[in-house]
C-alpha cells in the first residue's frame, strides 16, 4: 500500500486536532489585562496541548520518511494514535476551565500516556511489517526518552490525587514531557543521514 494517503490523513485530522482546539478558546468577558489574567489555565493548557500535537505531527513525519511500505495493521495502528491524539482538545478544555483540577488534569495525563504507547505500537508495526521498512528497526533501540516519558505520565496521572502539591507536579511533568520531545528524534535523523550518504 501506498503511505501517501496515510500521511495525508494523519496531516489532516492533526490539523483539525489544532483547529479545535484554538476554537475552544473564549475571548475575556472584558477588555483589560485582569480579564485575560483570568483565563490563564486555560490559556496554558492550549499552549501544552498545541505543543503536543506539534511534537506528534514532527515525530509521525520523521518516522513516515523510513516507511516503504504500509500494511492494513499499520493502518489500524495510526488511527489508534489518531483516536488518542483527537481526545486532546476534550481534556485540554476540561482541565482549563476546571483550572487545573485533580480528575482533569489524571484524565490529561491518562490520553497523554495513552498517546505514547499508540505511537510505540505504530513503530513496532511498522517494524514488523515488511523487512523494507529496515530503516526504522535500524533507529530504535534502548529508548530512554520514550521510557522517561511513561514514567513521568504515570506520575501525572497520579499526583493530582495528593492535593495541590501533587497538581503541580502532574502539570510540571507533562511539561517536562512536552520540552523534551521538541526536539525530533536525532536517532531516525541518523539513520536517514546515513542512508542517503551510502
Amino acid at each position: 500500500m501506498n503511505k501517501s494517503r496515510m500521511e495525508a490523513f494523519s496531516d489532516g485530522v492533526l490539523a483539525i486536532i489544532i483547529t479545535i482546539m484554538v476554537l475552544e478558546l473564549r475571548t475575556p468577558e472584558g477588555h483589560d489585562w485582569r480579564d485575560l489574567a483570568r483565563i490563564w489555565p486555560v490559556l496554558l493548557s492550549y499552549v501544552i496541548s498545541f505543543l503536543y500535537v506539534g511534537i506528534y505531527w514532527n515525530n509521525h513525519h520523521h518516522l513516515m520518511l523510513t516507511v516503504h511500505r504500509v500494511s492494513g495493521g499499520i493502518l489500524w495502528a495510526n488511527l489508534h494514535l489518531l483516536f488518542w491524539l483527537s481526545l486532546f482538545p476534550f481534556v485540554t478544555g476540561w482541565a482549563g476551565e476546571s483550572h487545573f483540577a485533580a480528575v482533569p488534569m489524571s484524565c490529561y495525563g491518562f490520553v497523554a500516556l495513552m498517546a505514547a504507547v499508540a505511537y510505540t505500537i505504530l513503530v513496532r508495526t511498522i517494524i514488523r511489517a515488511d523487512v523494507s521498512n529496515h530503516l526504522l528497526a535500524d533507529a530504535t533501540g534502548r529508548d530512554l526518552k520514550g521510557n522517561l516519558s511513561i514514567a513521568a505520565y504515570l506520575i501525572a496521572i497520579v499526583a493530582p490525587f495528593f492535593g495541590q502539591t501533587g497538581v503541580i507536579v502532574s502539570g510540571l511533568m507533562l511539561t517536562a514531557v512536552a520540552l523534551m520531545w521538541l526536539i525530533p528524534d536525532r536517532r531516525i535523523e541518523r539513520v536517514l543521514a546515513n542512508e542517503h550518504t551510502t
